[in-house]
């Protein structure tokens, strides 16, 4: 049913304004970055590169950088990995609190960060006596990227059935075997994509991680928080901003890209 041009009028002007609302911040985090002024005065009066330069050369923020990929690299390992697993458990099999298992699952996406973070934090520190590191660190962030490789591979085992899965066993093909050379192909894709997705909630993830990070574990995210109000470090953090949307994007897309091939 074709809507009528008054319609569509207003539903695209909503729609301009909601993208506006939405995008236009990050595009003023753009122009900060190369704004002359160290306050960030608006309107721009001078263009420079030299927060970039600065941003470039600072030890403590590449230190940040390093660590953020490390730990996210980890989370990704270790939730494609689980995530698999727990799908295929999930999917193909039937046992006594399966429909539990996949509410445990999937909860911690569903949680506040600050829930997460704060019951993360007491189970390392007071129930396990742990202290707090890059490990417990990973550890945390691995209970919410898990959920995103879950998610894609338990909706492709849905969408594949077991047919080619159980013609395998029935041609005398043992559980790895299957695994390797018919499950695995059929769900790579849905796999990378949803490692890809589990690497950019990972990179960025700032709540959780500032409670189970320790005193000397500083991400990129919570060097951002430390700089923030710095003098002279604002125009610095739009940089970083702005590189982190970047490093944002990019597994977002080739995510997009991944699952749209598997459609087609």
């Amino acid at each position: 049913m074709e809507l009528k041009k008054p319609t569509r009028i207003v539903f695209g002007t909503l729609t301009v304004l909601i993208l506006l609302f939405i995008y236009l911040p990050l595009l003023v985090v753009v122009v900060n970055s190369f704004n002359g002024s160290t306050t960030l005065s608006w309107p721009v009066r001078s263009l420079t590169l030299q927060w970039w330069s600065k941003a470039l050369s600072s030890t403590g923020l590449l230190a940040a950088v390093g660590t953020s990929l490390e730990v996210a690299v980890a989370a990704t390992v270790v939730s494609l990995i689980l995530g698999t697993l727990c799908a295929i458990a999930l999917q193909r099999y039937e046992f006594f609190g399966k429909s539990a298992v996949n509410l445990l699952v999937v909860l911690p996406i569903a949680l506040p960060g600050i829930v997460t973070g704060i019951a993360l934090n007491n189970a390392f520190t007071t129930m396990l006596g742990v202290k707090l590191s890059i490990f417990t660190l990973i550890v945390a962030h691995v209970t919410f990227t898990i959920v995103t490789v879950y998610n894609n591979a338990f909706a492709r085992l849905g969408q594949l059935g077991r047919h080619v899965e159980e013609a395998s066993a029935d041609l005398g093909a043992g559980l790895w075997t299957t695994f390797t050379k018919v499950t695995f192909p059929r769900i790579r894709t849905s796999l990378i994509a949803g490692g890809l997705l589990a690497f950019a909630l990972s990179f960025d993830e700032i709540v959780v991680t500032t409670f189970t990070a320790g005193q000397n574990v500083t991400t990129l995210p919570i060097w951002i928080m430390n700089n923030m109000f710095r003098p002279h470090q604002a125009p610095v953090v739009s940089v970083v901003a702005v590189v982190m949307v970047a490093i944002s994007l990019i597994p977002l897309w080739l995510a997009q890209r991944a699952t749209a091939g598997e459609k087609r």
